[in-house]
């Protein structure tokens, strides 16, 4: 909770000096970040109701503390001043000082610690879920995999919306939407009403999993499992981010979870399963650089463009694609490797999740867009065959 109250602070100064700057004119975002919001953000999950009611309660806690204690601090500085001749007593201890100052600090410990236990065993009880979601941790992206429940099977990976990276590395964000820095191409999609866990892990670095609406915040720690869980109670769009510094792009792995009732996430399941039924061309198609080449560039505006630029020049750690010797290699399976497990150095996800035909188009573009033009064509049967290596 203290993480998430210090990363609202720090967005609210920001927020506070770009408004008063003129560079940028904040605006609210429903489920996501508020102007001039002090307290916690407004829970829409029973356990982030808890969290709210546990913070005012140690706040109120506390504050009476505080105040009790410099009450008597100060009235004893005023009451026993020398200017009215106070002299000091002498004496060495006293029982039931000792006993008040042992007995009454426990009982409010003990006050502030049952609640609080209370709500810390609900958080990690993650049994009797309807619906289990694998997030994985990518420099600097999410992967989704409904692993359980309704949508069982379907997978994609979650990227910050290439206009508004574009906007970002312009400068130019003065027409910035209320969304900046915070709409991906494939949000989250879950059913109101439904207990949602959610398994975290990392491909990388560490990363962690927080929405603020929901009361989670969990770490994606690569090589382990995690997991935490949420009920959301209102349908409507939510929005978090990485809370765990990841590496210089940290600040574009943007968070958007998506509510919608029990109806419109079965259609929403249904017409995903039927988009990738669709995906499913037959491998053993032979294609034509002229058939495959559109396909390329769309799976590539889809899914690659993002990091590695519409120019394919990449930027930091994502290697350009443009003048690659990888991708102009004639030996295909060395970039059909890369694709298919990821880069070594962890700065690109498994692109497993595409089908057969998108990953060979997708490389296929790559070899022959930009500067690289080596006329090379890559069949899905290819990919295909790398898979099973």
């Amino acid at each position: 909770m203290s993480t998430i109250s210090n990363m609202l602070a720090t967005g609210l100064l920001l927020a506070g000096s770009w408004a008063s700057s003129g560079a940028y004119a904040v605006q609210d975002l429903p489920g996501g970040p508020a102007v001039r919001q002090l307290n916690l953000h407004p829970p829409v999950t029973r356990i982030a109701q808890e969290q709210h009611s546990l913070h005012w309660m140690m706040l109120v806690i506390c504050t009476l503390i505080f105040v009790a204690v410099f009450a008597v601090m100060f009235y004893s500085i005023w009451k026993h001043r020398k200017a009215r001749g106070a002299q000091a007593a002498h004496f060495h201890e006293s029982v039931v000082v000792e006993l008040a100052w042992t007995i009454v600090p426990f009982l409010i410990i003990i006050l502030m610690a049952l609640p609080a236990t209370k709500v810390l065993v609900a958080q990690k009880d993650t049994t009797n879920a309807d619906l289990t979601v694998k997030v994985t941790g990518y420099q600097w992206k999410w992967g989704y995999d409904y692993l359980r429940g309704e949508g069982e099977g379907l997978a994609y990976i979650s990227t910050l919306d290439s206009s508004h990276r574009a906007m970002s590395s312009s400068g130019n964000v003065a027409n910035a939407p209320a969304d900046y820095l915070l709409k991906v191409d494939y949000p989250l999609v879950v059913p109101v009403d439904k207990k949602v866990r959610i398994i975290t892990t990392a491909n990388d670095v560490i990363h962690s999993f927080m929405v603020p609406a929901f009361g989670i915040k969990q770490d994606a720690i690569p090589g382990f499992v995690r997991d935490t869980w949420f009920r959301a109670e209102r349908v409507g769009d939510y929005y978090g981010q990485c809370a765990e510094l990841c590496g210089k792009e940290h600040a574009y792995m943007p968070i958007h979870v998506r509510v919608l009732s029990a109806q419109d996430y079965s259609a929403w399941v249904a017409e995903e399963k039927k988009k990738a039924a669709a995906k499913q061309d037959d491998p053993a198609k032979v294609w034509t650089l002229a058939d495959i080449l559109p396909r390329g560039e769309k799976v590539y505006a889809a899914n690659c463009a993002a990091c590695h630029q519409a120019n394919g020049k990449g930027a930091g750690a994502i290697k350009p694609l443009d003048g690659s010797a990888i991708v102009r290699d004639e030996d295909h399976a060395k970039q059909l490797q890369v694709v298919l497990r990821g880069a070594a150095n962890g700065a690109m996800p498994s692109w497993k999740t595409l089908s057969d035909t998108d990953l060979a188009a997708v490389v296929t573009y790559t070899k022959n867009a930009w500067s690289n033009r080596t006329g090379q064509l890559v069949q899905p049967a290819e990919v295909v065959a790398q898979r099973a290596r």
